[in-house]
């Protein structure tokens, strides 16, 4: 999969001080992509865009 196009944006729900941080590309076709901040070259994962909507609606209605 080429990733050389993924405009990566760090999640708003990421801590300030770096410990539990994630990035995020929305800007491909089809598809969303996540990604460790600390281990950028550890693995990429790939979600349909209903399915990251899915996903992050299910976490914004949790205390």
């Amino acid at each position: 999969m080429e990733l050389t196009d993924a405009a990566w944006h760090k999640s708003t729900r990421s801590t300030p001080n770096g410990g539990s941080c994630v990035e995020v590309a929305g800007n491909l076709p089809g598809r969303v992509l996540v990604r460790d901040t600390k281990d950028r070259d550890g693995g990429t994962l790939t979600f349909t865009p209903t399915a990251w909507h899915t996903f992050v609606t299910e976490i914004g209605q949790r205390p």
